[in-house]
Protein backbone atom coordinates (compact mmCIF):
# COMPACT_ATOMS: atom_id res chain seq x y z
CA UNK A 1 0.00 0.00 0.00
CA UNK A 2 1.22 3.14 -1.05
CA UNK A 3 2.33 5.48 1.96
CA UNK A 4 -0.33 8.68 2.44
CA UNK A 5 1.35 12.26 2.40
CA UNK A 6 0.12 15.40 3.14
CA UNK A 7 -0.50 16.43 -0.66
CA UNK A 8 -3.16 13.40 -0.40
CA UNK A 9 -5.04 14.83 2.99
CA UNK A 10 -4.74 18.28 1.21
CA UNK A 11 -6.61 16.81 -2.01
CA UNK A 12 -9.24 14.81 0.30
CA UNK A 13 -9.74 17.81 2.19
CA UNK A 14 -10.23 20.27 -0.57
CA UNK A 15 -7.42 22.93 0.91
CA UNK A 16 -4.01 23.80 0.34
CA UNK A 17 -1.20 21.85 1.68
CA UNK A 18 -0.31 24.85 3.31
CA UNK A 19 -3.63 24.84 5.11
CA UNK A 20 -3.11 20.77 5.93
CA UNK A 21 0.41 21.82 7.59
CA UNK A 22 -1.12 25.09 9.56
CA UNK A 23 -3.93 22.45 10.82
CA UNK A 24 -1.73 19.98 11.93
CA UNK A 25 0.52 22.88 13.42
CA UNK A 26 -2.43 23.80 15.58
CA UNK A 27 -2.02 27.45 13.87
CA UNK A 28 -5.12 29.75 14.99
CA UNK A 29 -5.31 31.14 11.71
CA UNK A 30 -7.67 28.40 10.31
CA UNK A 31 -11.23 28.37 10.02
CA UNK A 32 -13.11 26.09 11.79
CA UNK A 33 -14.72 24.09 9.16
CA UNK A 34 -11.49 23.85 7.38
CA UNK A 35 -10.23 22.52 10.50
CA UNK A 36 -12.86 20.00 10.60
CA UNK A 37 -12.36 18.59 7.11
CA UNK A 38 -8.42 18.63 7.42
CA UNK A 39 -8.99 16.44 10.27
CA UNK A 40 -11.84 14.09 8.89
CA UNK A 41 -9.29 13.38 5.99
CA UNK A 42 -6.28 12.68 8.49
CA UNK A 43 -8.53 10.00 9.96
CA UNK A 44 -10.32 8.59 7.11
CA UNK A 45 -6.52 8.41 5.10
CA UNK A 46 -4.31 7.52 8.32
CA UNK A 47 -2.46 9.42 8.06
CA UNK A 48 0.87 10.04 10.47
CA UNK A 49 2.74 13.34 10.47
CA UNK A 50 6.96 12.14 9.42
CA UNK A 51 8.37 13.60 12.85
CA UNK A 52 11.91 13.42 11.95
CA UNK A 53 11.02 15.65 8.78
CA UNK A 54 9.00 17.75 10.17
CA UNK A 55 11.81 18.40 13.05
CA UNK A 56 14.83 19.20 10.31
CA UNK A 57 11.85 21.85 9.11
CA UNK A 58 11.43 23.32 12.55
CA UNK A 59 14.79 22.91 14.44
CA UNK A 60 12.60 21.20 17.19
CA UNK A 61 11.92 17.55 17.62
CA UNK A 62 8.83 17.40 20.20
CA UNK A 63 11.14 16.00 22.25
CA UNK A 64 11.85 15.91 25.94
CA UNK A 65 14.74 14.50 28.11
CA UNK A 66 13.91 13.03 31.59
CA UNK A 67 17.26 11.64 33.70
CA UNK A 68 15.90 10.36 36.83
CA UNK A 69 17.78 9.45 40.18
CA UNK A 70 16.61 5.47 40.19
CA UNK A 71 13.61 4.52 38.58
CA UNK A 72 12.88 1.28 41.00
CA UNK A 73 12.45 4.55 43.43
CA UNK A 74 8.42 4.46 43.65
CA UNK A 75 8.88 8.47 43.93
CA UNK A 76 10.98 8.61 40.64
CA UNK A 77 8.38 6.44 39.24
CA UNK A 78 5.55 8.40 40.09
CA UNK A 79 7.41 11.50 38.87
CA UNK A 80 7.89 9.86 35.66
CA UNK A 81 4.87 9.04 34.65
CA UNK A 82 3.42 12.76 35.83
CA UNK A 83 6.61 13.97 33.54
CA UNK A 84 4.82 11.41 30.81
CA UNK A 85 1.85 12.28 31.07
CA UNK A 86 1.86 16.38 31.06
CA UNK A 87 4.53 15.93 28.15
CA UNK A 88 1.81 14.46 26.37
CA UNK A 89 -1.19 16.48 26.96
CA UNK A 90 1.21 19.37 25.42
CA UNK A 91 2.60 17.79 22.59
CA UNK A 92 5.67 16.30 23.46
CA UNK A 93 7.05 12.40 23.79
CA UNK A 94 9.83 11.91 26.91
CA UNK A 95 13.02 9.65 26.75
CA UNK A 96 13.88 8.45 29.61
CA UNK A 97 17.08 7.90 31.06
CA UNK A 98 17.78 6.01 34.66
CA UNK A 99 20.90 7.24 36.51
CA UNK A 100 20.78 4.71 39.25
CA UNK A 101 22.41 6.71 41.55
CA UNK A 102 25.94 7.00 39.81
CA UNK A 103 26.87 9.97 38.17
CA UNK A 104 28.97 8.56 35.13
CA UNK A 105 25.50 7.21 33.98
CA UNK A 106 23.88 9.77 34.48
CA UNK A 107 26.08 11.80 31.93
CA UNK A 108 26.12 8.89 29.96
CA UNK A 109 22.05 9.77 29.77
CA UNK A 110 22.28 13.07 28.86
CA UNK A 111 24.84 12.74 26.47
CA UNK A 112 22.94 10.36 24.36
CA UNK A 113 19.96 12.79 24.73
CA UNK A 114 21.83 15.99 23.83
CA UNK A 115 22.67 14.00 20.76
CA UNK A 116 19.67 12.99 20.09
CA UNK A 117 18.41 17.29 19.01
CA UNK A 118 15.98 16.54 22.18
CA UNK A 119 14.53 20.14 22.95
CA UNK A 120 14.69 20.30 26.77
CA UNK A 121 16.05 18.72 29.28
CA UNK A 122 14.64 16.92 33.12
CA UNK A 123 16.93 16.18 35.39
CA UNK A 124 17.12 15.41 39.06
CA UNK A 125 21.28 15.46 39.22
CA UNK A 126 22.58 12.11 40.96
CA UNK A 127 25.35 14.46 42.52
CA UNK A 128 26.13 18.55 42.40
CA UNK A 129 28.66 18.43 40.19
CA UNK A 130 28.70 16.53 36.90
CA UNK A 131 30.44 18.39 34.47
CA UNK A 132 28.15 17.58 31.46
CA UNK A 133 25.50 19.22 33.18
CA UNK A 134 27.48 22.14 34.08
CA UNK A 135 28.16 22.40 30.45
CA UNK A 136 25.00 22.00 29.18
CA UNK A 137 23.52 24.34 31.35
CA UNK A 138 26.00 27.12 30.09
CA UNK A 139 25.58 26.52 26.50
CA UNK A 140 21.85 27.62 26.63
CA UNK A 141 20.63 24.18 26.81
CA UNK A 142 16.49 24.43 28.00
CA UNK A 143 16.84 22.48 30.74
CA UNK A 144 15.02 21.98 34.29
CA UNK A 145 15.90 20.67 37.50
CA UNK A 146 13.07 18.49 39.47
CA UNK A 147 13.24 17.21 43.35
CA UNK A 148 17.05 17.77 43.18
CA UNK A 149 19.45 20.85 41.67
CA UNK A 150 23.32 22.07 41.58
CA UNK A 151 23.43 25.72 43.72
CA UNK A 152 25.26 28.31 41.92
CA UNK A 153 23.34 27.32 38.22
CA UNK A 154 20.93 29.57 36.73
CA UNK A 155 18.39 27.24 36.14
CA UNK A 156 14.99 26.82 37.12
CA UNK A 157 14.31 24.23 39.77
CA UNK A 158 11.19 22.55 41.04
CA UNK A 159 10.82 21.25 43.86
CA UNK A 160 9.22 20.01 47.20
CA UNK A 161 9.94 21.98 50.88
CA UNK A 162 10.51 19.39 53.06
CA UNK A 163 11.78 21.70 56.30
CA UNK A 164 8.64 22.39 57.67
CA UNK A 165 7.25 18.72 57.27
CA UNK A 166 10.55 17.44 58.93
CA UNK A 167 9.64 20.59 62.05
CA UNK A 168 6.19 18.84 62.42
CA UNK A 169 7.65 15.15 62.59
CA UNK A 170 9.89 16.33 65.23
CA UNK A 171 7.12 18.21 67.15
CA UNK A 172 5.39 14.62 66.67
CA UNK A 173 7.64 12.13 68.18
CA UNK A 174 8.79 15.63 70.71
CA UNK A 175 4.98 14.90 72.02
CA UNK A 176 4.73 11.49 72.05
CA UNK A 177 8.80 11.37 74.55
CA UNK A 178 10.92 10.26 72.02
CA UNK A 179 14.55 11.76 73.13
CA UNK A 180 17.23 9.86 71.20
CA UNK A 181 16.52 10.32 67.32
CA UNK A 182 18.90 9.34 64.51
CA UNK A 183 18.78 9.80 61.02
CA UNK A 184 19.67 8.35 58.07
CA UNK A 185 21.08 10.20 55.65
CA UNK A 186 21.45 10.59 52.01
CA UNK A 187 24.70 11.30 49.72
CA UNK A 188 25.50 14.94 51.01
CA UNK A 189 26.89 15.67 46.98
CA UNK A 190 23.07 15.83 46.78
CA UNK A 191 21.15 18.83 47.63
CA UNK A 192 18.25 16.79 49.19
CA UNK A 193 20.58 14.43 50.92
CA UNK A 194 22.42 17.43 52.38
CA UNK A 195 19.17 19.69 52.94
CA UNK A 196 17.16 16.90 55.34
CA UNK A 197 20.22 16.43 57.70
CA UNK A 198 20.07 20.12 58.20
CA UNK A 199 16.28 20.23 58.80
CA UNK A 200 16.33 17.83 61.23
CA UNK A 201 19.40 18.77 62.79
CA UNK A 202 17.89 22.26 63.44
CA UNK A 203 14.40 20.83 63.99
CA UNK A 204 15.78 19.14 67.35
CA UNK A 205 17.46 22.51 68.08
CA UNK A 206 14.31 24.03 68.50
CA UNK A 207 13.13 21.50 71.65
CA UNK A 208 16.94 21.55 73.08
CA UNK A 209 17.71 18.23 71.63
CA UNK A 210 20.98 17.28 69.88
CA UNK A 211 21.97 15.05 67.24
CA UNK A 212 25.50 13.80 67.80
CA UNK A 213 27.21 11.84 65.04
CA UNK A 214 26.79 8.71 66.23
CA UNK A 215 22.72 9.14 65.15
CA UNK A 216 23.53 10.22 61.63
CA UNK A 217 24.03 7.26 59.46
CA UNK A 218 25.89 7.62 56.29
CA UNK A 219 23.13 6.22 53.31
CA UNK A 220 23.30 6.38 49.49
CA UNK A 221 19.42 6.17 48.80
CA UNK A 222 19.53 2.19 48.52
CA UNK A 223 17.95 -0.04 50.76
CA UNK A 224 21.03 -2.03 52.31
CA UNK A 225 22.74 1.31 52.91
CA UNK A 226 19.32 1.73 55.45
CA UNK A 227 20.08 -1.44 56.51
CA UNK A 228 23.67 -1.19 57.56
CA UNK A 229 23.37 2.05 59.21
CA UNK A 230 20.17 0.50 61.49
CA UNK A 231 22.45 -2.42 62.74
CA UNK A 232 25.33 0.26 63.24
CA UNK A 233 22.64 2.12 65.73
CA UNK A 234 21.33 -0.97 67.12
CA UNK A 235 24.95 -1.94 68.39
CA UNK A 236 25.21 1.34 69.86
CA UNK A 237 25.64 1.16 73.82
CA UNK A 238 22.74 3.35 73.97
CA UNK A 239 20.63 2.95 70.81
CA UNK A 240 18.15 6.10 69.32
CA UNK A 241 14.87 5.67 70.17
CA UNK A 242 13.84 6.39 66.14
CA UNK A 243 14.94 6.12 63.55
CA UNK A 244 14.26 8.79 60.54
CA UNK A 245 15.09 7.50 56.90
CA UNK A 246 15.39 10.71 54.32
CA UNK A 247 14.10 8.12 51.68
CA UNK A 248 11.84 5.88 51.25
CA UNK A 249 14.12 2.87 50.03
CA UNK A 250 16.47 3.15 53.28
CA UNK A 251 13.80 2.79 55.13
CA UNK A 252 12.53 -0.54 54.04
CA UNK A 253 16.40 -1.38 54.65
CA UNK A 254 16.18 -0.22 58.27
CA UNK A 255 12.73 -1.92 58.45
CA UNK A 256 14.47 -5.25 57.56
CA UNK A 257 17.17 -4.76 60.21
CA UNK A 258 14.89 -3.89 62.98
CA UNK A 259 12.89 -6.88 61.95
CA UNK A 260 16.25 -9.16 61.69
CA UNK A 261 16.83 -8.58 65.30
CA UNK A 262 13.43 -9.69 66.54
CA UNK A 263 12.52 -6.46 67.89
CA UNK A 264 9.17 -4.53 67.27
CA UNK A 265 8.26 -1.25 65.88
CA UNK A 266 7.24 0.75 67.68
CA UNK A 267 7.63 -0.49 71.15
CA UNK A 268 10.73 -1.38 71.09
CA UNK A 269 12.20 1.84 68.09
CA UNK A 270 10.30 3.68 66.03
CA UNK A 271 10.63 4.34 62.43
CA UNK A 272 9.66 7.48 60.57
CA UNK A 273 10.35 8.49 56.26
CA UNK A 274 10.79 10.70 54.07
CA UNK A 275 8.99 10.10 50.41
CA UNK A 276 5.62 8.69 51.38
CA UNK A 277 4.93 5.24 49.41
CA UNK A 278 1.86 3.05 49.00
CA UNK A 279 3.65 -0.03 50.23
CA UNK A 280 3.89 2.07 53.98
CA UNK A 281 0.44 1.54 54.70
CA UNK A 282 1.12 -2.21 54.27
CA UNK A 283 3.38 -2.57 56.93
CA UNK A 284 2.73 -3.64 60.34
CA UNK A 285 2.36 -0.80 62.11
CA UNK A 286 2.01 1.77 59.00
CA UNK A 287 4.47 3.89 58.59
CA UNK A 288 4.71 7.63 59.82
CA UNK A 289 6.24 9.41 56.53
CA UNK A 290 6.61 13.05 54.76
CA UNK A 291 4.90 12.90 51.41
CA UNK A 292 5.87 15.29 48.46
CA UNK A 293 3.39 16.67 45.78
CA UNK A 294 5.25 14.09 43.16
CA UNK A 295 2.94 14.40 40.27
CA UNK A 296 2.09 18.17 40.78
CA UNK A 297 5.97 18.29 40.87
CA UNK A 298 6.29 16.26 37.73
CA UNK A 299 3.68 18.38 36.32
CA UNK A 300 5.72 22.17 36.70
CA UNK A 301 8.90 20.84 35.97
CA UNK A 302 7.22 19.91 32.27
CA UNK A 303 5.21 22.80 32.32
CA UNK A 304 8.67 25.39 33.17
CA UNK A 305 10.73 23.09 30.67
CA UNK A 306 7.89 23.88 27.79
CA UNK A 307 7.91 27.23 28.85
CA UNK A 308 11.54 27.66 28.64
CA UNK A 309 11.65 25.76 25.33
CA UNK A 310 8.91 28.25 24.06
CA UNK A 311 10.86 31.58 25.13
CA UNK A 312 9.13 32.17 28.08
CA UNK A 313 10.70 32.55 31.60
CA UNK A 314 9.84 30.19 33.85
CA UNK A 315 9.97 30.82 37.97
CA UNK A 316 11.29 27.98 39.70
CA UNK A 317 8.76 26.51 42.11
CA UNK A 318 8.68 25.12 45.73
CA UNK A 319 5.76 23.09 46.89
CA UNK A 320 4.84 21.99 50.34
CA UNK A 321 5.60 18.68 51.38
CA UNK A 322 3.21 17.12 54.28
CA UNK A 323 3.63 15.06 57.53
CA UNK A 324 1.30 11.70 56.80
CA UNK A 325 0.75 10.42 60.80
CA UNK A 326 0.71 6.97 60.88
CA UNK A 327 1.58 4.04 64.01
CA UNK A 328 5.10 3.51 63.31
CA UNK A 329 6.06 5.84 66.08
CA UNK A 330 4.26 5.30 68.72
CA UNK A 331 0.23 6.49 69.97
CA UNK A 332 -0.63 10.13 69.44
CA UNK A 333 -2.09 11.39 72.14
CA UNK A 334 -4.62 13.29 70.00
CA UNK A 335 -4.49 11.10 66.97
CA UNK A 336 -4.44 7.27 68.23
CA UNK A 337 -2.94 5.00 65.88
CA UNK A 338 -5.92 4.53 63.91
CA UNK A 339 -6.86 7.60 62.62
CA UNK A 340 -6.98 8.52 58.40
CA UNK A 341 -5.26 10.39 56.06
CA UNK A 342 -7.98 12.36 55.09
CA UNK A 343 -6.59 13.48 51.88
CA UNK A 344 -5.77 10.01 50.62
CA UNK A 345 -8.09 7.97 52.61
CA UNK A 346 -5.16 5.77 53.58
CA UNK A 347 -4.28 5.09 57.33
CA UNK A 348 -2.77 8.49 58.85
CA UNK A 349 -3.49 11.82 59.75
CA UNK A 350 -2.02 14.19 57.38
CA UNK A 351 0.04 17.63 58.84
CA UNK A 352 0.03 19.83 55.98
CA UNK A 353 3.13 21.95 56.10
CA UNK A 354 3.17 24.83 53.78
CA UNK A 355 6.69 26.55 52.95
Amino acid sequence: MASVGIKDVAARAGVSVATVSRVLNAHASVSPAARERVLAAVDALGYRPNALARSLRTDQTRTLGLVISDVLNPYFTELARSVEEEARALGYSIIFGNADERPELQDHHIRTLLDRRIDGLLVSPADGGSPLVLDAARAGTPMVFVDRWIPGLDVPVVRADGSSAVRDLVAHLHGLGHRRLAIIAGPAATTTGSERVTAFRDALAAYGLELPDEYIGQGDFQAASGRRATERFLELPEPPEVVFAADNLMALGALDAIRARGLRIPHDIALAAFDDIPWFVHTDPPITAIAQPTGDLGRAAVRALTDLIEGRTPESVTLPARLVVRGSCGESPTTGTDSTDRTTGTPGTTRRSDA
